[in-house]
C-alpha cells in the first residue's frame, strides 16, 4: 500500500533523481535533497 503518489496522472513527477544513482528521487528534507541508497546530499 502506497503511503503518497511519485506520479502525476501523466506520468511526471516533481522529484529530482540523484546525479550519482540515476535511478533514485533525492528526498526533499526542506534545507538539502538526499539520496538514501548513496548518501548524495545537495544543500539548499
Amino acid at each position: 500500500m502506497a503511503h503518497y503518489e511519485l506520479y502525476d496522472d501523466e506520468g511526471q513527477t516533481d522529484n529530482e533523481q540523484c546525479p550519482r544513482c540515476g535511478d533514485t528521487f533525492l528526498a526533499d528534507h526542506g534545507d538539502r535533497l538526499h539520496c538514501g541508497a548513496c548518501s548524495y546530499t545537495e544543500w539548499q
